[in-house]
């Protein structure tokens, strides 16, 4: 299967809503907004928050989408003061690394279309459209899987071993399986 990566922005938005509504809003109508500074509570209204963060150019997403044109997933990614919400946030924080330029938070893929590569492939798109924005040091939280049985619908943050394959370092452990990650990324210039 062959598979186009774009940003999320205005142009994509309906073909992110439609593949979050096809799969029950995500972790039950999460929306992909919980690492967002500007999450709100709550209350039923993600998806037009989210929509606003998109439009706004607040919210950052690589949409992978298939030879139909329907988006199949995504990796989320932006800067630490778009997505200040991370994973295991107090150990984190009693030994910090050095402040990212980037965070990757959350991948999503079609249930049905797992195992394909669209992990690799969202991975792949976030770090090219981190480099054209100049790139610089990202971090991500993934957890380790080698030598465990992980559930897929837990990894939304991704396996230690992806970031790995892209030449991300491996730092502090901060929780049971979830390490800090990082790799400078050289800037592109158009």
């Amino acid at each position: 299967m062959s598979f186009t990566v774009k940003p999320l922005d205005a142009s994509t938005w309906d073909a992110f809503a439609e593949l979050v509504e096809r799969n029950n809003g995500i972790f039950g109508g999460c929306w992909c907004i919980g690492f967002h500074t500007e999450r709100g509570p709550r209350d039923g209204r993600s998806r037009e928050r989210k929509e606003e963060l998109v439009k706004t150019d607040r919210a950052h997403a690589a949409l992978v989408l298939d030879e139909d044109g329907v988006a199949q997933g995504w990796c989320q990614y932006g800067s630490p003061a778009e997505l200040a919400n991370i994973k295991h946030r107090r150990v984190y924080e009693k030994d910090a690394p050095p402040r990212p330029d980037w965070r990757i938070t959350c991948f999503w893929v079609d249930t049905k279309h797992r195992g394909q590569g669209i992990a690799r492939a969202a991975l792949e798109g976030a770090l090219d459209q981190i480099a054209r924005a100049g790139g610089g040091l990202v971090e991500a939280i993934p957890e380790v899987t080698e030598g465990r049985a992980a559930q897929g619908r837990f990894l939304f943050s991704a396996t230690v071993e992806l970031f790995e394959d892209y030449g991300f370092t491996r730092g502090r452990q901060v929780g049971k399986h979830a390490f800090v990650v990082s790799k400078v990324v050289e800037p592109v210039r158009p």
